[in-house]
C-alpha cells in the first residue's frame, strides 16, 4: 500500500481529485487530497495575506500531524510550487514527487516568472489591485463538456495573489534532486505555461516523463489515465 498526497492547483480544491482518489483507494492505497487555505471547502478562510508559505505549511502540517512517511506527493499546476516547497522542508517523508502539468520552480522564482507573459500581466494587475485573481475561462483547462463545467464552475474560487507573487525559498536542493521525480504533460490543449517544463524534462534521465493527450485538468478529463500512471509508478517503486 502506498500513501498519496494530492495537491490541487490554483482556484481549485481537494474536490478536483474525487475520481482519482476514489480509484486509488479502491486499489488499496491511502489517499489525502487536502484543500489549501482559502480554497475549496476552506474558502471561508480566504485572505490576501495567504501566501505560498501558507500553502506549503498546509502540506507540511498534514505530513506531520498524520505522521506520514514514504509519501507519493503530487502537485497539479500551481500545486507544483507547493509540493516543491513541502518536499524541500520535509524530504525525509517523501518517496516520490509527481508534477501533473505543474510548475517546477527553482529557488528564488515565483509562479508569475513561469506563466505565459500576457497571462501573468493580467494576474498581476488584478492581484495587486484586489489581493485575489479571478479564475480564467474553464476552456483553458480543456473543460468544455456540460458535466465538467457543472462540476468545476460552482467550486472554483478566487485565488490569493500572494501565493503567485511570493518567490519560493529552497534550502535542500540536494535532497530534492535525490528524490524520484515524474512529470506528466497535458498536451491537448496545452495551456502554454507548462511546455517549458515538458521540453526540459522529456529527455532528462533523472526524470520520468509521461504525456497525456488531454487538457490541463487531466484528473477530471482523463482520471483513468492519471490513475494508471500513479499505479504504475507505485508498482515500480
Amino acid at each position: 500500500m502506498a500513501t498519496f498526497v494530492l495537491i490541487h492547483g490554483a482556484w481549485h480544491g481537494g474536490w478536483c481529485w474525487r475520481l482519482v482518489a476514489r480509484a486509488l483507494r479502491r486499489a488499496g492505497h491511502e489517499v489525502y487530497a487536502p484543500s489549501l487555505t482559502g480554497l475549496g471547502e476552506r474558502r471561508h478562510l480566504a485572505s490576501p495575506a495567504i501566501d505560498l508559505d501558507t500553502h506549503i505549511q498546509d502540506v507540511v502540517g498534514l505530513l506531520e500531524m498524520e505522521d506520514l512517511a514514504g509519501v507519493v506527493l503530487l502537485g497539479h499546476s500551481y500545486g507544483g510550487m507547493v509540493v516543491t516547497g513541502a518536499a524541500d522542508r520535509a524530504p525525509q517523508r517523501i518517496r516520490e514527487l509527481i508534477y501533473l502539468d505543474a510548475f517546477v520552480p527553482e529557488h528564488g522564482k515565483c509562479l508569475l516568472d513561469y506563466a505565459v507573459p500576457e497571462r501573468a500581466a493580467r494576474m498581476r494587475e488584478e492581484g495587486e489591485a484586489t489581493g485575489f485573481v479571478t479564475p480564467p475561462p474553464m476552456s483553458l483547462w480543456g473543460l468544455t463538456r456540460k458535466e465538467h463545467l457543472d462540476f468545476v464552475g460552482p467550486r472554483e474560487v478566487k485565488h490569493p495573489f500572494a501565493t503567485m507573487s511570493q518567490k519560493i525559498v529552497l534550502k535542500n536542493a540536494g535532497a530534492l534532486s535525490a528524490l524520484p521525480r515524474t512529470f506528466i504533460y497535458c498536451s491537448s490543449p496545452a495551456t502554454g505555461s507548462f511546455d517549458q517544463f515538458a521540453a526540459k524534462y522529456r529527455n532528462d534521465p533523472a526524470w520520468r516523463f509521461h504525456q497525456l493527450p488531454t487538457g490541463h485538468d487531466a484528473m477530471i478529463l482523463m482520471p483513468e489515465a492519471v490513475t494508471r500512471i500513479l499505479l504504475e509508478r507505485t508498482a515500480r517503486a
